[in-house]
Parts: C-alpha cells; sequence; structure tokens
C-alpha cells in the first residue's frame, strides 16, 4: 500500500502530539506496532497512513473496540485486540508474535467517554456516576459511597493533587448516611460545598476529586506501570516506545521509569519496578525533556494544554528482572469487587 500523508483528525476525535507520536515511532513498512489505547483511533490512522504496518489496536472500552472493528473492516492492517494495555505482552503473544517495533500508549480519558454524559466521567452533564473505562467492576459511586474516609481522602490527594482532600472525604461520608451519591452533578454540588463554593475559581472545585476517582477506578497508575514493563519485554532492539500523559503523576511515572532503565536513576522508586544494580540500560532515551504542544495546536485543541510526550528506543539488554509496582498504595479495585452494583 502506498503511504499517505497524516490525517489525524478523522472522526471527532483528535488525538494529541500527533505528529510527534508518528516521528517518534518513525514507522516503516512491515513493522509490527501496538497502539494500547485506540480510543477513537487517530494515532492508529496516523501510523497507518505513513507505512505499510500491522497495528495490534488495544483498549478495555467495549464502544472503543466497536470503532476499532469497524475501522478494521475498512483496513484489515488493524488487528483488534480488546483488552488492557498492561496486558499487552500477553495480548501481543496472543496475537502470533513475540516482539514489535513499536509501543504507542494515550493515556487518560477519551473524548468520547467524557462526551458520552451515560459513562458519568465528566459533571459537565449529569449522569450516573460511573466512570468505569471498561465498563466492569466497581463504580466511581461505589467507591464514594463505600470508601472509608481516609481511603478517600488518600485517592483525592495522592492521584488528585488536592489540597482539600480531606475535608472532600468528610463531607462525603457525612452526607452519604442520609443519601448515597449516585449521579455526577450530585457529588460535584457536594465537593463544591465541602470547599465554600468556588470563589472566582475559573476550574470547578470538584475538577482534581474526579480525576482521583476516574485513575483509581481504573487502576490507571498500576495499568502504566504494567504497560511500561511489558514493553520492556515486547520491543525488539531498536524498537521505539512513545507515551502521551496529560497528569504530572503519570508523567512522573514514565520519566522515573525511563530515567532507571536509560542508567541515569541510581536508587529505587516507589513508582516503578524495582532496580537491580548493575543491570545494563533497556531503553535509550534520546530527548531528556518532554514534547509539549505548539502554540498552533494549543489554539487549535486546547486538551493539548498539559499532554506530555515522552519516547524512547530499546536498546539490545535483556528485560530486568524486576516485578512490576503496584503504582501508588491506595485501596485495591478488588476490595470493592463483592460491593459491585
Amino acid at each position: 500500500m502506498t503511504a499517505g500523508p497524516i490525517s489525524p483528525h478523522a472522526g471527532t476525535h483528535v488525538p494529541v502530539l500527533a505528529e510527534q507520536v508518528i516521528h517518534a515511532l518513525a514507522p516503516v513498512d512491515g513493522a509490527v506496532m501496538v497502539d494500547g489505547t485506540y480510543g477513537g483511533g487517530g494515532y492508529a490512522r496516523a501510523a497507518l497512513a505513513v507505512a505499510n504496518i500491522k497495528l495490534i489496536a488495544i483498549d478495555r472500552d467495549p464502544e472503543a473496540m466497536e470503532r476499532a472493528w469497524a475501522h478494521a473492516g475498512k483496513d484489515p492492517r488493524l488487528v483488534p485486540a480488546p483488552g488492557r494495555f498492561g496486558e499487552l505482552e500477553s495480548i501481543v503473544r496472543a496475537s502470533g508474535h513475540e516482539t514489535v517495533d513499536g509501543v504507542m500508549l494515550d493515556l487518560g480519558v477519551s473524548s468520547f467517554q467524557i462526551d458520552e454524559a451515560e459513562r458519568g466521567f465528566s459533571f459537565m452533564r449529569d449522569g450516573p456516576l460511573d466512570m468505569r473505562m471498561g465498563k466492569n467492576g466497581p463504580s466511581a459511586a461505589d467507591a464514594v459511597n463505600r470508601l472509608t474516609e481516609g481511603e478517600l481522602a488518600d485517592i483525592f490527594h495522592l492521584l488528585g493533587e488536592e489540597p482539600a482532600a480531606r475535608r472532600m472525604a468528610r463531607f462525603i461520608v457525612q452526607r452519604r448516611r442520609s443519601q448515597p451519591f449516585q449521579t455526577t452533578l450530585d457529588l460535584a454540588d457536594e465537593l463544591e460545598r465541602s470547599v465554600g463554593g468556588r470563589r472566582g475559581k475559573p476550574t470547578h472545585p470538584a475538577t482534581r476529586a474526579f480525576q482521583a476517582l476516574r485513575m483509581w477506578v481504573n487502576d490507571e497508575t498500576g495499568e502504566l506501570v504494567r504497560a511500561l514493563a511489558a514493553s520492556e519485554h515486547v520491543l525488539k532492539p531498536g524498537g521505539r516506545l512513545a507515551i502521551v500523559t496529560f497528569h504530572s503523576i503519570e508523567d512522573r511515572i514514565v520519566k522515573l521509569f525511563l530515567r532507571a532503565r536509560s542508567g541515569n536513576e541510581p536508587g529505587a522508586s516507589r513508582h516503578i519496578p524495582g532496580i537491580p544494580r548493575g543491570a545494563p540500560p533497556t531503553f535509550e532515551v534520546l530527548q531528556r525533556k518532554a514534547i509539549e504542544a505548539d502554540a498552533a495546536e494549543l489554539a487549535a485543541n486546547p486538551r493539548a494544554r498539559s499532554a506530555r510526550l515522552r519516547w524512547a528506543l530499546r536498546t539490545e539488554a535483556s528485560p530486568w528482572k524486576a516485578a512490576p509496582g503496584e503504582g501508588f498504595r491506595l485501596p485495591n479495585l478488588a476490595q470493592l469487587e463483592g460491593a459491585a452494583r
């Protein structure tokens, strides 16, 4: 197939830093690559446009997989693979490959998920308090109605970096004694009330708490750590890893992982897999500073404001023998399995 120009704006989802991601991945004819977060398919279309590659498209969201199957019907080079990107090593093996030439991850929530009120990711429109990317397991409603005050405060503080985490958790626990939370606006109103209103701030007081709940419900930090370790195992020498983050904690995890795996981290971190001393670097980082959107992209797509791209090359060294960490020490989803609605 003759390669064409990159066209990342297909559909309603606009992928952030698409040109930079494709430059980092450098697709060539015959390559096998993994899109660990298919979402709206923007990065997948961009990669397929520049080279005749095979692209394994992973997503835990059933609706994203429906889009992937529709895409595959028009372009058989795309191979839909339902699942979590933290499982990408087993997914790659199941697709018939031991190694791949590239892995790309676009973290966070997609525009499709935000725009659908019934998914409960946003309080811009009222909807059920859900937030589950995979539509299974405990929901955000289960979390706010059943976790302890201390657990909720930890979630808001660690994953949302919310200064009023303790106060917000206390208000939630007090309110739910008389009436459980069921909708996004109900929770957002209570969070706003807990801090005394918006007080002229440009962003809603519930923003960080909602982000933190979403990250916890979907174990996003744990998934990221597992995906980083899996990428180390499946990327062939010279293979490329490109990750776009939208949250400072996620960017920090990626940064620390690549710093360690490139031989520039002297000690272990609580965010990443353990660091065996003396192990040869498994990645080479060619650009230390994260890539950000330029003024033109920011003007066209405000969502790019917080985006950071980091990428690296896989070396010939064997993967480190270290079990992936579990991100932050927060209550595990398994603790709520019995309480799932």
